[in-house]
Parts: C-alpha cells; structure tokens; sequence
C-alpha cells in the first residue's frame, strides 16, 4: 500500500462527505467537512445486540420519568438555588402542568444514549441526550461512506483495516435514524386522523451545526411532509390556538411536529428587543405556550428534565423495585441498573472521597449540555474547593471510564488532512424515537447509531465541539 493510494482515497472520502452533506458552515457561503476515521471501529455482535437492547429499556424509563411530574419536581427542586437555568426550567414545566386538566401536547421522545466499553467492567452510560439530540443523519452517512471506500478501494480499505483491528470482513448497514423518525411521525399523523401537516424545528440563530438538520429535513419532505425553521426569537406572537387546540403558526397554518435542536441554554431564549420584566421569559413563555396544545413535541421540558445529568445521577441510585415502579421488568430494572453505573451526589462524604481516590478515578459533572462541561483530574478537586453547599446539588461525581483503545494506529481526516492516531477509543450513541410508553413501542424504539471517536488523551470528544471524529461500527466476529 503506497502513500499515494492512501492519499488518494482520503482525498476521495472528503469529496464524498462534502456532496452528502457530512459539513460544518465555516462562513455563510462555505463549508468543511466533518472529522472522521477512515476505517470503522469494530464491536462483537453480542455487544452491538446488548446495546441495542439497553437502549430500549432506557427510553423506556426516560419517557416514564418524563411524564412522572412529582418525581420530576421533587429532582430538580433541590438545584434550583444553585442553577438559575434549571430553576427557570422547574417553572416552566410547573406552568405547562400546573393544570388539573392533563397536557395536551403528544410527547415525541427522541433521545441518544452515550456509552463507552470500560476495560474492566464493560458498557456503561455516560449521559442522555433528550434536546438536541443531534447529528443522527451523520451516524448513518458515516457508516455509507465506509462502504464506499471498502468498495471503491477495496485493497486500500483491507490494508488500513487489518492495520486498524486485525481483521474485518463486510460493513454492517444500521436502521437509519431519519427512517425511524419518519415513521414515528407518520404514525403520530395516522393516530390524529388528519393527513400529515408541517413540521417545525426550532434552531438556534447563526449555528454553523445545521447540515444534519438539512439531511432530517430532506427525508421528511421526500415524504411530503412541510418543514419550516425558526428560532425562539421568530416564533414570538407568531404562534396562535386553532380548532381542536392544534397549534398555529402564522403563514403556515397547523403544525403537526415541533422539534426543538435549541432550548438547551439560557442564550437561545435571549432576546434583547423584547420588553420583557425578566431575561428570557417571553421566549420561555414561547416553549411552554407549545406544550399547551394538541402537537407532537420533542424534546418537552419534562423530557429535558429527565435526561439531565441530575436525574442520571438519582436513577443510578435507585433500587430495583423502583425501576418496576417506573415500568420495567425485573430483568430490564437490572440491565438499567447495571448500564447506569456509578454517580454520587455533592456532598462532604463524595469531597472526602474524592480526596482518597486517585485523580483519574472520578469525573465531575454539571448540568451543562454539550462540551465543556466535566472536570477531570486535579481540576475536580480545585472545583470541588470553590463550591458552595448551596451549589452541591447542581454537580455530581461520575466513576471515570476507561475503554480499551483501538489495538493499531487509525487514520482520521481533519479539514482534509490524514492524523495518525495511536489510541483512538469510540464513545457509541444509540438513537432511540418513541411516541408513547407501552413495551412494544419501547422495545422498537432503536433508531441507529452516532460513533464518535476520540484520542484518550483528549478529554472533550465531541465531533462539534471537541476532538471527537466521525465513526462507524462493524462486526468483529
């Protein structure tokens, strides 16, 4: 295998990416292509099955939680002092709940389970992502792009992947989260009895993360449904009620979907030509207007709630008989238990502890979304100094994973460049959509997966916001 060949095929693989839309905006008129590996990251059939299988029984268990509203309120009471943001979230779903009369909005839970494969004691859950769930489509055109090099280049690929795992044979094809998702709306559609109306997704103004939202919008309007994109901002007395409390948008008419890719920061709500008493409360007041009305939603704020790192770190600690509380079977409440691993709430015991354990043993978390927020090493207990009991309650201490890398260097591409990584290990989101909570909907809920890849050395994996890089799953046995 020459140089030259593996020149070619990377130049190859970037071409590809950049026509199938695997890009960041780099300005308003340019795009880069995302990192990626040049080879897929092998798993055994019996893990990728036991994923799978996980994956169901904890949308299972999130969309349980998120329609528990007293366990909601009773979790996320305690980090109101020391959180303005979840305190500003609390309120928000008491206002959308606070009615005897049951919200009318149809819960569309469509959630990403993180997992790495610890070297000692095997998978387990780094975190839930219930808003902004994103780049699903990238999972599956990843994957495509593998199988394009392995045929296109079928002697290059083979070299770089015998290099990469010793062995691989053929590229597994995932279930496509766009698929998924459509047909979750269309059975929404079918379950209202009217045909299928438009969708709306709620973006964030200027992002540069917007190609796999373009890729969820092209599959649903090949199946002729509507799409329309707006920010909090734009929403503003734009939203009205309409016949049979469906929600209105003016210029549109009734919407059938409103999937949030914002909402997770206090920014997304800022609107300063708004007179408002309060920072962002007109826009908050947006989102929990939505709730108020017959429309398929995701993420709700229930669903925001119950995925955050607070209730991850309380669900960790249940028994297993408040798992069946929650819906599961015995059988299900232990693969939840042991899946969820370890956390510990903020408390002079967890700092003591800290203390006594060596420093790549804990991560510390807060409740922020996306990178940025874990400390590692010395910076945990520098932070834990700083806090206040009244801050406690909004962090939580996580049993630090850590996967066995690939066993040979991997070939990434970073804006067009080959980087030789020597121990690259792969943190695996499962996708999973589910529009109502009984056991069949749950155990059909998979809807694919995003591998994202990292040096160990790196502690921020993210593909957008890291050193996180593109990646893909193939069987190892």
């Amino acid at each position: 295998m020459s140089t030259l060949d593996v020149q070619k095929l990377k130049d190859d693989a970037v071409e590809w990416a950049l026509t199938h839309g695997v890009a960041f905006k780099e300005s308003s008129y340019s795009a880069v292509h995302t990192p990626f590996t040049l080879t897929p990251t092998p798993i055994s059939r019996k893990s990728y099955q036991y994923l799978k299988n996980a994956t169901g029984i904890l949308s299972k268990l999130i969309y349980s939680v998120s329609e528990d509203h007293d366990f909601l309120y009773s979790a996320i009471y305690p980090i109101k002092a020391g959180n303005a943001f979840f305190s500003a979230l609390l309120n928000m779903h008491q206002q959308i709940h606070s009615s005897s009369r049951h919200a009318p909005r149809l819960p569309l839970l469509i959630m990403r389970s993180d997992f790495m494969d610890d070297n000692r004691d095997g998978f387990r859950l780094i975190e839930f992502n219930g808003i902004a769930a994103g780049m699903g489509p990238f999972g599956q055109r990843i994957h495509d792009l593998h199988h394009y090099l392995q045929r296109q280049y079928p002697a290059v690929f083979s070299d770089l992947s015998n290099q990469a795992t010793g062995r691989l044979s053929t590229i597994k094809r995932s279930k496509g989260y766009q698929q998924r998702f459509v047909r979750q709306l269309a059975e929404l559609s079918r379950s209202s009895e009217t045909p299928a109306l438009p969708f709306l997704m709620i973006v964030q103004e200027n992002e540069n993360n917007v190609f796999d939202q373009h890729l969820l919008e092209l599959a649903l309007q090949q199946k002729g449904i509507e799409t329309h994109r707006r920010t909090f901002r734009e929403l503003h007395n734009q939203l009205s009620t309409g016949a049979d409390n469906r929600l209105i948008l003016e210029g549109v008419g009734p919407l059938d979907t409103v999937y949030l890719r914002a909402g997770y920061q206090y920014s997304d709500y800022e609107a300063f030509n708004i007179d408002e008493q309060e920072c962002c409360q007109a826009l908050m007041a947006t989102r929990v207007f939505i709730e108020q009305h017959r429309v398929a939603v995701n993420a709700t704020v229930g669903q925001q709630l119950a995925t955050s790192k607070r209730v991850q770190m309380l669900l960790s600690q249940l028994g297993y008989d408040e798992f069946v509380a929650f819906g599961l079977t015995l059988q299900e409440a232990k693969i939840a238990k042991t899946i969820l691993g370890e956390m510990l709430p903020i408390s002079p015991d967890s700092i003591n502890l800290a203390k006594e354990s060596p420093s790549e043993t804990w991560v510390l978390k807060n409740q922020g979304e996306g990178g940025g927020h874990c400390l590692f090493g010395a910076d945990i207990l520098t932070k834990l100094t700083e806090l206040t009991p009244q801050q406690y309650q909004s962090w939580s201490l996580m049993r630090r994973l850590h996967p066995q890398p690939r066993a040979m260097p991997t070939l990434i591409v970073r804006k067009g460049e080959l980087h030789k990584v020597n121990d690259l290990i792969s943190e695996l989101g499962m996708f999973s959509v589910q529009t109502d909570n009984n056991p069949s909907s749950a155990e059909h809920s998979f809807a694919g997966y995003l591998i994202r890849s990292k040096s160990a050395e790196s502690t921020e994996g993210g593909v957008h916001s890291g050193q996180g890089v593109l990646d893909s799953l193939v069987y190892s046995d």
